[in-house]
């Protein structure tokens, strides 16, 4: 009996991609069939770029997510459907700032179109776009819409791995500075009598224990600051801004994302991560780096039923390393490899998807300040990303 379930097991997380196009068929086919009729009719032929970025509008449906304002006085609003439109339009073409996006809008009559303007004089200014955006991040528009995307195409779906990793967003503003600790209050000397020691403040990892998902996430410091962390060759690398913090499912599909200071330990936003996740669809195995080593990490994907495979960190102890270092390499000299690390190894689909966000969706071109706005930047970038995604799935 056991031995079959775990057949079942592997043969649910070796999903083959024939699998995946008859997942998510029935979506592919409504959008499709809903596909606007006019943009053959009205734009011409379209080119390769224009008919993905339509298929990604038809995917997230912003208009759904949009309030609608009735203002019976005063000077009407802007279109806010269009202004979004064309902040995912700037994210899938990859454009460095929103005067270059509004002027390829007066010069591009088909992205135009697309967007929902008619003529160039339709087109918003810069300072429209601007109050639009602050509107968006006030709202968490690509927050939402991203999480019903994922709902809508993840919720019955079981993924096998769930990667988990950050990605460091460099901004133009200036970090904040940490401050000192008070100083200590001077001590008798010898030992303290009973009573007097006051007692350890548990540890962020130890009181998201006890916390809500809401209370998670309002403890993570979102300011501005300076982090360091080393690369793939191992050098120590540093830069001034934030952190974002993704889950990817198989496929590359992002699942959740969290932003943060870019100072703070990627431990320390694993659990919030990990609960958003779980709550957008069901997963087998969590995967994270040497970082996210930790009991506390660990207890808490058993809570949620799955199996955490996380690298282990040596830390201090060179014992430690040394016995990993010859461990490893008497395995690479018999050809043998543990199932968990044939596993881990997809964890590289993280690393795709923070590559792919920095170098085709505008994760390196941050021109907002703030944690709301950079956020709002980084959202539109992966909700282009994930629509991207699904398409590739499907096609």
């Amino acid at each position: 009996m056991y031995c079959d379930i775990l057949a079942v097991i592997v043969l649910i997380v070796q999903v083959p991609i024939n699998f995946l196009r008859d997942v998510f068929a029935p979506y592919w086919m409504t959008i499709r069939s809903t596909l606007p009729l006019w943009t053959e009719e009205e734009l011409g032929p379209t080119t390769p770029k224009q008919q993905h970025l339509i298929l990604t509008l038809e995917i997230i449906r912003i208009e759904q997510h949009l309030p609608r304002h009735f203002r019976p006085q005063g000077r009407p609003e802007k279109d806010r459907a269009a202004i979004a439109r064309a902040f995912v339009a700037k994210s899938v073409y990859d454009i460095p700032t929103t005067r270059m996006l509004i002027e390829r809008l007066a010069t591009d009559v088909a992205l135009r179109r697309i967007c929902g303007w008619q003529t160039k004089g339709d087109v918003p200014s810069e300072s429209v776009f601007s109050r639009a955006f602050a509107e968006f991040a006030k709202t968490d528009l690509p927050q939402r819409i991203h999480e019903a995307v994922i709902r809508e195409t993840h919720e019955d779906r079981l993924v096998g791995h769930i990667s988990r990793d950050s990605t460091a967003i460099e901004a133009r503003e200036k970090p904040t500075s940490k401050e000192k600790p008070p100083e200590p209050a001077k001590r008798k000397r010898g030992r303290p009598k009973k009573g007097e020691e006051k007692p350890k403040e548990p540890k962020r990892l130890e009181r998201q224990s006890t916390m809500s998902k809401q209370e998670m996430l309002d403890d993570l410091p979102t300011e501005c600051t300076v982090g360091t962390k080393k690369n793939s060759k191992g050098h120590k690398e540093t830069w001034i801004g934030y952190k974002l913090h993704i889950d990817a499912a198989d496929g590359q599909i992002p699942i959740s994302c969290i932003l943060t200071s870019a100072s703070l330990h990627d431990s320390q936003a694993a659990i919030p991560l990990a609960t958003l996740s779980a709550e957008r669809t069901t997963n087998l195995y969590d995967l994270m780096d040497a970082a996210h080593d930790s009991e506390e990490i660990r207890q808490h994907s058993r809570s949620l039923g799955h199996v955490p495979l996380i690298d282990i960190n040596p830390r201090s102890n060179k014992a430690l390393k040394e016995e990993l270092d010859a461990e490893a390499r008497a395995r690479k000299r018999l050809g043998f490899r543990f199932p968990e690390e044939v596993r881990y190894n997809e964890r590289t689909t993280v690393e795709r998807v923070n590559s792919r966000l920095k170098d085709e969706f505008g994760g390196r071109h941050v021109r907002v300040r703030g944690a709301a706005k950079v956020m709002c930047h980084c959202m539109f970038g992966v909700l282009a990303l994930t629509a991207d995604q699904l398409i590739r799935l499907i096609t």
